[in-house]
């Protein structure tokens, strides 16, 4: 077993890890304090073709994959966790649109439509910089979908009209992390009618300036504050037939395929910022953080410390990289259990890691002049996270290690 990132993969880690520490992290505490949208990471990013990470280099794209991603998102979050966040949001839709779309089942008529309409998505992307947001929670979660949609995560209380050329959309989304920042926004809808509900499943391209479309509410969070993640209400929205992100039917039967899809996705960026904070906690120990007093006479007591933060960010790591290594669609059951394990260590282990870390570096850590305090905010978030929050994911793993429940509807 070879966990040696290929070639290609470490130049894009390379890359991402320059921005992250020359560019994001000097942002990061202005960001945060505002709770304003990282607009200038963006246009890093733009300007490194890193929007362009998950698209199929046919397209013009650096042809990352699933797993790449991950790689490349944790670097990202040791500048910015919340800037590796919402860049999640627009290359899943990328890598759901690409690769993932490619391993699913289709009929050629409609692979052939969603291979013309996801070319000049891709062109858009590629051409203009433009990047997307995923607005896939909602307030009002009822339906068949609360418990045949098996991810967790009830998408639903947002319907689509069909109409001539297209859709009337009319929903509320919440937690809608880039509200208003970003052009787009990939959005879940079903269909009204009285087909299957997986066959009603759209996945629909919402324009942030469409007619009906707004981001009302204030966005004042303990943590990840400059994702900006407002309510999108949609209101009698139309969207054409060819703002279609995915074939109709083709978003229920991923996240039914792939549950852990957008979980360990997430998990990287939270993997990032224990990263982060070890780093950091060496640095100012080591006494090369302006004004941090050093290890003076705790030395024993702070290295031993230091070395249970390394044993807890190594076994996380360890767990994870082999959840994204196995992650695809239509893994066997142990992959998924493990994806499962994978994402609640390390969600566990995040905010253990960054509080141990105010600890250890003591009451200065407390300041926010050091980044310490932001990244155990900031952790603290990931535990909360549909679709597997912890909770859901732990049900999840002991339902299906024992054959009840959601395993055996």
């Amino acid at each position: 077993m070879n966990l040696d990132p290929s070639p290609a993969q470490q130049k894009l880690i390379a890359l991402a890890r320059e921005m992250a520490v020359e560019r994001f992290a000097p942002r990061a505490d202005r960001h945060d304090r505002e709770a304003s949208f990282p607009f200038d990471d963006y246009d890093d990013l733009r300007a490194a073709g890193l929007l362009a990470l998950c698209i199929p280099e046919r397209y013009g794209g650096l042809g990352a994959t699933y797993e790449t991603y991950c790689l490349v998102a944790e670097q990202i979050a040791q500048g910015s966790g919340s800037t590796a966040l919402t860049f999640n949001m627009h290359c899943l839709t990328m890598l759901m649109m690409g690769e993932l779309a490619d391993a699913m089942p289709m009929s050629a008529r409609a692979r052939e439509r969603h291979e013309q309409l996801r070319s000049s998505k891709f062109r858009e992307v590629v051409e203009r910089g433009v990047f997307y947001g995923q607005p896939h929670s909602e307030p009002v979660e009822q339906g068949q979908t609360d418990t045949a949609l098996t991810v967790g995560g009830r998408r639903f209380g947002t319907t689509a009209r069909k109409v001539d050329g297209g859709y009337v959309v009319t929903g509320r989304k919440f937690f809608v992390s880039l509200a208003g920042a970003a052009p787009y926004f990939a959005t879940p809808a079903i269909r009204l009618g009285d087909e299957p509900w997986i066959e009603r499943t759209l996945y629909l391209q919402v324009p942030k300036d469409a007619a009906g479309v707004s981001f009302p509410g204030e966005w004042d969070p303990m943590g990840m504050r400059a994702t900006v993640s407002r309510d999108m209400v949609l209101q009698d929205v139309f969207v054409p037939d060819e703002a279609e992100v995915l074939p109709p039917g083709v978003f229920g039967a991923l996240y039914n395929a792939f549950p852990h899809l957008s979980p360990l996705t997430f998990s990287a960026t939270f993997l990032g910022l224990m990263q982060a904070a070890y780093d950091y906690t060496i640095a100012y120990l080591t006494g090369r953080i302006p004004g941090a007093p050093g290890l003076l006479t705790e030395v024993t007591a702070k290295g031993h410390a230091v070395a249970e933060m390394l044993f807890t960010l190594e076994t996380a790591r360890a767990v994870y990289y082999r959840a994204i290594a196995e992650a695809r669609v239509d893994a066997p059951l142990a992959a998924v259990q493990r994806a499962r394990a994978a994402h609640v260590t390390v969600q566990r282990s995040a905010v253990a890691l960054t509080q141990e870390a105010i600890r250890v570096c003591g009451g200065r850590a407390l300041l926010r002049r050091h980044p310490l305090e932001r990244y155990a905010r900031d952790a603290r978030a990931g535990a909360l996270m549909r679709p597997w929050t912890q909770d859901i994911a732990t049900q999840q793993a002991w339902e299906f290690a024992l054959g009840i429940g959601i395993a055996n509807p």
